[in-house]
């Protein structure tokens, strides 16, 4: 089966895995889906996650998901730019997610990265996601 968006394929499995309490999901790996995970863990949402091989050969991510007294850490996770609706944001135009308690996760010259970060390289770009 084809995945025409392997980010939002990324955010469902991580949003639906929340919602069943479990500690760890597996996603197909790509590069893209990599970079979105190493924010994420570089902003405290993830434990961390690993690649893999499955028993048909191909490569995973296990992703561990991280709670803090029984809730989840990331309480929402939401595609932005999605395939048929690029949505691009400078930096001055960028909101802030949940009065500055979430990020956006931003694809940039520079790379994949946080709002906060892009706001201090002064970077704008594609706005992946927001996370709270």
């Amino acid at each position: 089966m084809t995945i025409l968006d392997p980010i939002g394929d990324l955010l469902t499995r991580i949003r639906n895995a929340h919602m069943i309490g479990k500690t760890s999901v597996l996603s197909p790996a790509s590069k893209a889906r990599a970079r979105v995970l190493d924010v994420l863990l570089e902003e405290g949402y993830i434990r961390g996650y690993t690649k893999d091989i499955d028993d048909r050969g191909h490569p995973t991510l296990k992703v561990e998901l991280k709670y803090h007294e029984g809730a989840p850490v990331i309480r929402n996770i939401k595609r932005v730019s999605t395939p048929g609706r690029r949505v691009y944001s400078s930096i001055k135009d960028l909101p802030h997610v949940y009065n500055g308690l979430g990020i956006n996760i931003l694809s940039t010259s520079q790379g994949v990265m946080s709002d906060v970060k892009a706001r201090q390289l002064s970077v704008s770009g594609e706005v992946i996601c927001s996370v709270f």
